[in-house]
């Protein structure tokens, strides 16, 4: 009788789980949004090579307007890709596993997750606007820790270690302007690949 009343505990509070939390959300989205992080920062990188730019060692380095347009699309399409996949591999997800997708926790977590991307995406264009090129990277690590964080409660609490990471990352990336674009690749790409892999094979 013992074993049976917390068989029914269990279905209880994973069913309210279910109610209360965003669990289509798979592990491999993070492992493809970083790789799509990373082959574009690996390309940005060899573009600012290819404009005579030595990214690592030159610091009096100036943009023209034409390289920050080609720059910002080259982000556009990354945040589409990392995006695609998130949408591809949720469903893929949901489908495998008979979960709904579109619940009160789904729209919570994105209100709460939107609010500090859409922040930081106008502040972010601002900065180049006023052609503080060199905040951009740390301040897209700044927002999206802090989006992640905001998020957590209504979708996995691990996600708030992502989180936090990037938070972290971002505020170190203040104080080394020459390298946001490694500390770009850092949070972005390979942190991402290693959180989506622990996120995989914890809730496969």
């Amino acid at each position: 009788m013992n074993q049976k009343h917390q068989e029914d505990l269990a279905h209880i509070r994973s069913m309210m789980e279910r109610s209360s939390r965003f669990i289509s959300l798979s592990g491999l989205s993070g492992v493809f949004a970083g790789l799509s992080a990373l082959i574009g920062g690996i390309y940005v990188y060899q573009i600012f090579k290819a404009n005579g730019i030595d990214y690592a060692n030159d610091y009096s380095r100036s943009y023209s307007a034409n390289l920050v347009s080609e720059l910002f699309w080259i982000g556009i399409i990354i945040l589409i890709c990392a995006f695609a996949f998130g949408i591809f591999f949720t469903i893929r997800k949901s489908r495998k596993y008979n979960l709904p997708i579109w619940t009160s926790a789904t729209k919570k977590m994105l209100f709460n997750l939107s609010v500090p991307l859409f922040a930081g995406g106008v502040f972010c264009l601002a900065l180049m606007y006023h052609g503080y090129f060199g905040l951009v990277a740390p301040s897209t690590l700044l927002f999206y820790g802090l989006a992640l964080i905001n998020a957590e409660k209504y979708t996995f609490s691990d996600v708030k270690y992502l989180g936090f990471c990037e938070l972290c990352l971002g505020l170190i990336a203040l104080f080394y302007i020459g390298y946001g674009l490694f500390f770009w690749i850092l949070g972005f790409g390979i942190l991402h690949i290693l959180y989506g892999l622990v996120m995989f094979k914890k809730y496969k």
